[in-house]
């Protein structure tokens, strides 16, 4: 069902998102100044209809790509081809929605047994005792 959901959520997030075409910088010569080679994606992440925690993993995974109205903006520029460029965005939003779907793993907690407790609070002991022994010395 979740590999379901997530492939269902990929398809709509591609076909939800806005591109449009920049002035790239970089490596290109005259070239770059003249074709529109950068590629920007939106995608409006209330539109997609996620459920809640994984509209929040997603939230969390695009940090500062995500803006105040809830839309993710990608932009890529890496290569000279506008075509390039769209896959690239693509792939990365791609990667970005089915990452959201990855449920983390709970962390299990780890037991101390007897014998390591003790070894601990006798190791704090001695390092009070070192930290004790520092200080005005009395003559």
């Amino acid at each position: 069902m979740n590999g379901e959901a997530a492939t269902e959520a990929v398809r709509r997030a591609v076909e939800l998102a806005e591109e449009r075409f920049l002035a790239a910088t970089g490596p290109g010569g005259q070239n770059v100044n003249k074709v529109a080679s950068a590629v920007q994606i939106r995608l409006d992440t209330y539109a997609l209809g996620l459920p809640h925690p994984v509209f929040h993993r997603l939230k969390a995974l695009a940090g500062s790509r995500m803006n105040s109205r809830g839309e993710i903006v990608l932009t890529a520029r890496n290569s000279r081809t506008q075509e390039a460029n769209r896959e690239d965005a693509r792939k990365r939003l791609t990667e970005l929605v089915e990452k959201a779907f990855e449920e983390p793993k709970k962390r299990a907690k780890s037991r101390v047994n007897r014998l390591g407790k003790v070894k601990r609070l006798q190791a704090k002991k001695e390092r009070g005792q070192v930290k004790a022994n520092r200080g005005k010395v009395d003559w």
